[in-house]
């Protein structure tokens, strides 16, 4: 059975139901068009077999279309109002599929593997803006079995995120979703199947996870990754060199790890891959590599 989904008189005549006002702190801005919220879907590749995580199902335009894949959801909403709502909106608009809906009334910030069920494979989201970027490193840390994420950002996050080595908007979140696998943008949003309206565009952003990955995965080799990343662009314009100076201790030991990593002591941050970063950490001798990898799968602890 086909679930209808929502449209822009449904969406109004909920908020109106709810004396619901849309708060930009928490960004809520809601898509009242199937077309756009069946696109993403499709984008995401999932299917009857996948448990998907959903932050911020709003009015549940997108969840409606995620449970006519045939997916389970487990849709994390930070509204009580909006989250108490969700069960009866999916039950009205199809009886049969409420059974493969849950719903946790949470800061997505805070979601441990513990208060999920059963692990999830895939994430697909319309991302509040103001927390795109935290929320993805977050989910992709804590739950290792997430293979695909597929997610509605700010035009200017999507760009960041998706940006390659080198250019404007390549920067520390650029860096940091690479650590667990492939970034592609798909496509722009109007502002126009939002309601409100927003100022600005959005972008469909996906990121597959290594099958296998190319380096360790413990949290405390990935910890120590991070801070490099952010010693490097903290003052992007700096060399490589100079940027390591406190990290290293002295100009001489900067440069002379940056050159056992076959990084050139005179380029800058910026034009630095996530496999440069690893290999500095690795041939510094500032890490265990751990056996003991928390994302499952992957090769041995290695030298690029």
């Amino acid at each position: 059975m086909t679930i209808r989904l929502l449209g822009r008189t449904e969406i109004r005549n909920l908020a109106k139901e709810l004396d619901f006002k849309p708060r930009k702190s928490l960004g809520q801005n809601f898509v009242h068009d199937a077309n756009t919220v069946r696109r993403i879907v499709s984008a995401s590749g999932i299917n009857k077999h996948d448990h998907v995580l959903e932050v911020g199902p709003g009015l549940g335009s997108l969840t409606l279309a995620l449970l006519d894949r045939g997916a389970t959801v487990s849709a994390i909403e930070i509204d009580p109002v909006l989250a108490q709502r969700l069960p009866k909106t999916v039950a009205e608009h199809s009886h049969s599929e409420i059974h493969r809906l849950t719903v946790l009334n949470r800061d997505i910030l805070g979601i441990e593997r513990s208060d999920l069920v059963e692990p999830p494979t895939a994430v697909v989201a319309n991302l509040p803006y103001n927390i795109a970027v935290p929320a993805l490193l977050h989910l992709l840390a804590e739950f290792p079995s997430i293979r695909t994420v597929m997610v509605m950002v700010q035009a200017e996050v999507a760009e960041r995120l998706a940006a390659e080595p080198g250019g404007k908007d390549y920067g520390v979140p650029s860096v940091k979703v690479r650590f667990f696998g492939k970034v592609r943008r798909y496509g722009m949003v109007s502002p126009t199947v939002f309601w409100p309206i927003p100022r600005v565009y959005s972008g469909l952003v996906r990121i597959d996870r290594h099958e296998v990955s190319p380096w360790p995965t413990d949290d405390g080799f990935r910890e120590k990754v991070f801070e490099l990343i952010d010693i490097a662009f903290a003052q992007r314009r700096k060399t490589a060199r100079n940027a390591f100076l406190e990290w290293a201790g002295t100009g001489n030991e900067s440069a002379e790890r940056l050159l056992a990593a076959s990084i050139d002591p005179a380029r800058r941050g910026e034009t630095l891959t996530v496999a440069d970063f690893v290999r500095l950490l690795q041939r510094s001798g500032d890490f265990t590599a751990s056996t003991d990898s928390s994302e499952g799968p992957s090769r041995p602890a290695q030298v690029f």
